[in-house]
């Protein structure tokens, strides 16, 4: 019984270690605030709206409509992208990251 339980709690210790980075191209980009509103059509929010409603911070939507949240790091490192973007609409962008439940947490990301 002894031997059971330390192989599985090594096993649930190894889990982590064993999750795959995925990569997500040219995937929709808005706030959180609004993704259930745009999400029929996430090509039509504007980055001014995504900028304003940045506190709830920011999602991307894959093309089979899947919607994951990014966390903290993603979230800062897309609001510098926003800022130094031109682009009033049709945010998307290329993730790169380990999805955890319905979070997405980022080691990189690009706006298109």
């Amino acid at each position: 019984m002894r031997k059971q339980t330390l192989l599985l709690v090594s096993a649930l210790c190894a889990l982590p270690a064993l999750a795959e980075t995925q990569t997500f191209k040219n995937v929709s980009v808005v706030d959180a605030k609004c993704a259930a509103k745009v999400a029929a059509n996430p090509d039509e929010h504007t980055r001014a709206c995504a900028m304003q409603c940045s506190s709830a911070g920011f999602v991307i939507i894959t093309p089979d409509k899947k919607t994951l949240k990014l966390d903290p790091s993603g979230n800062a490192t897309l609001m510098e992208e926003l800022k130094a973007s031109q682009k009033k609409d049709h945010l998307r962008a290329n993730v790169s990251g380990e999805v955890e439940g319905d979070t997405l947490k980022v080691q990189s990301i690009k706006l298109l």
